[in-house]
């Protein structure tokens, strides 16, 4: 069963072309492993949705934290379907050389309501989504689950005023660790929550009412497929913030585990 946040679909940034299909593969190249500086090898990293916009917000959030080498550049090249991104780094020398991260997504459950109505369902759906997604690839490196949800303010009493926010749960080896589908002991897991917004009280009533967010947005704004676009974010804020880079910068902020392995969290 589809979960709003999952696999429906999401937003894409104005700067590039909308993302639409059904499955969704990404290549991303960084000279940093995450807990291993010294051996630059492929990463598989595994996004427990097919949805287009949260398969670039992980794609965007590894690339950003961690980076190509030192003066290369970095192309990417899209294609509407199925959707594909590949990262080709070319060297200084004007060489080019194989990316080493690639992006995948798969559909799981979230194993929660398809609108999660707390911070702590929403939480355990991300969590849900990112183990799921390592059963369903015990192979790869890291594992991203993004859930959505919605809250209600806790001062209004009349529970019609709700908050929109998600959560990103990233799991991941421990530091020097060879990671395979047993070892929970050398797991290390990463989590962020995404900045809150307050809904209209129009589009709180029909999610109160039984329906989802994103179908809550299409009756109240009109068109179709917000969850594969800009989202509730970018309608509210006329695309200041669309719904990939409000995931992204949770992305970002829950590799910070990753990105300081020397440190305990």
């Amino acid at each position: 069963m589809p979960s709003q946040d999952g696999d429906h679909m999401e937003p894409t940034n104005t700067e590039t072309p909308p993302l639409t299909g059904t499955t969704g593969t990404a290549t991303i190249t960084s000279t940093v492993v995450p807990g291993n500086s010294t051996s630059p090898k492929p990463l598989s990293i595994i996004v427990a949705s097919k949805n287009p916009v949260k398969i670039r917000a992980a794609h965007n959030a590894f690339i950003r934290m961690f980076p190509p080498p030192s003066g290369t550049s970095t192309t990417v090249s899209t294609s509407i379907f199925p959707l594909q991104e590949t990262t080709i780094v070319t060297s200084s020398a004007g060489t080019t050389t194989p990316a080493w991260h690639t992006v995948r997504g798969v559909s799981v459950s979230s194993g929660v309501p398809d609108q999660p109505i707390s911070d702590a369902e929403t939480l355990l759906g991300a969590r849900n989504r990112a183990e799921r997604a390592r059963e369903l690839e015990p192979g790869a490196d890291y594992w991203v689950g993004i859930e959505g949800g919605v809250d209600f303010d806790p001062e209004d009493e009349t529970e019609e005023m709700m908050r929109s926010f998600a959560w990103v749960v990233v799991l991941g080896p421990r530091a020097g660790s060879k990671l395979d589908a047993g070892e929970n002991g050398m797991m290390m897991l990463g989590k962020a929550r995404t900045a809150t917004y307050y809904l209209p009280r129009e589009t709180s009533r029909l999610v109160k009412g039984g329906m989802e967010l994103g179908h809550a947005d299409e009756v109240m704004f009109g068109g179709r497929n917000s969850k594969q676009k800009n989202g509730s974010v970018g309608l509210l804020t006329g695309d200041v913030i669309d719904r990939g880079g409000y995931y992204e910068e949770a992305v970002v902020l829950a590799l910070i585990p990753f990105r300081n392995p020397g440190l305990t969290f």
